[in-house]
């Protein structure tokens, strides 16, 4: 169910503090906009010492995962912990301590197929000035956040010109970006359950998954711990749009005090 007014983290009533006194959280975390702000180029996305330093003492205690729609490899290298559960390409593919390791079984043959989308959508990006395509393993990313404003309807119908010629993929949106993925039933949400499963969690009173993300992909992971009251969504930078989570928090910096709280 969604909610168009979700509480604030820090609000005064405390409810959040509420729901996870007295038990073990599982921490599960989107990178863009969620553990760095939101940059123009997202290879400038660099994630902070004081950030990395509250990941690593939080792993200590806590099982912590970074589930984040680049790619595996890459926020592995951002992040630099080895302690932390690392989900990509929106949990197409997860690593983590102890040998976890899952990479969906449909998707290695799509690879051939993704390489010829990257060709037809880099026309994009050699036609309109500010777009940038984003090649993942199992996506590509069409960002368009510097493109003009007047050209941005026309870069959208081109993408979808794209993505209209290619039957078994799907679009997926976020802040001023368009991708093209497989159209497999898999996303965040059916990650994070899964890590939940692996990891022996899933069936645990004790421990309470909460999930904070700030963008549209971060919906699935909301509502797979909402709906049957598994855990706790929190919304980072909150829109005003219906959301699936519970709780809000306003930017980065209060994700930084909420990991130290919990510390």
């Amino acid at each position: 169910m969604t909610k168009s007014n979700p509480k604030p983290v820090f609000g005064d009533q405390n409810d959040f503090f509420e729901e996870v006194k007295g038990r073990k959280t599982a921490l599960f975390l989107d990178y863009d906009g969620t553990l760095t702000p939101i940059v123009s180029r997202p290879e400038d996305a660099q994630i902070s010492q004081e950030m990395k330093d509250l990941l690593a003492q939080l792993a200590e205690k806590y099982t912590v995962a970074v589930i984040t729609g680049r790619d595996m490899d890459d926020v592995k290298k951002l992040v630099g912990l080895n302690n932390l559960v690392y989900a990509g390409s929106h949990g197409f593919r997860i690593s983590g301590p102890d040998g976890l390791y899952k990479e969906h079984e449909k998707t290695s043959v799509l690879l051939p197929e993704l390489n010829i989308i990257e060709k037809e959508l880099m026309e994009l990006q050699k036609k309109y000035k500010g777009v940038q395509i984003d090649r993942k393993r199992y996506a590509i990313g069409v960002h368009y956040r510097n493109a003009k404003d007047e050209e941005i309807d026309d870069i959208l119908a081109d993408f979808e010109e794209v993505l209209a010629k290619n039957p078994g993929y799907k679009k997926g949106t976020g802040k001023k970006i368009v991708e093209i993925k497989p159209d497999l039933d898999w996303h965040k949400g059916k990650a994070v359950l899964w890590i939940l499963q692996e990891l022996g969690l899933a069936a645990d009173d004790s421990v309470i998954p909460v999930y904070i993300g700030d963008d549209d992909t971060d919906e699935d992971a909301f509502e797979a711990l909402e709906t049957d009251g598994i855990g706790i969504g929190i919304m980072v930078e909150h829109s005003g749009n219906s959301t699936h989570a519970s709780y809000t928090l306003k930017d980065v910096d209060e994700v930084a005090t909420l990991f130290k709280k919990l510390l």
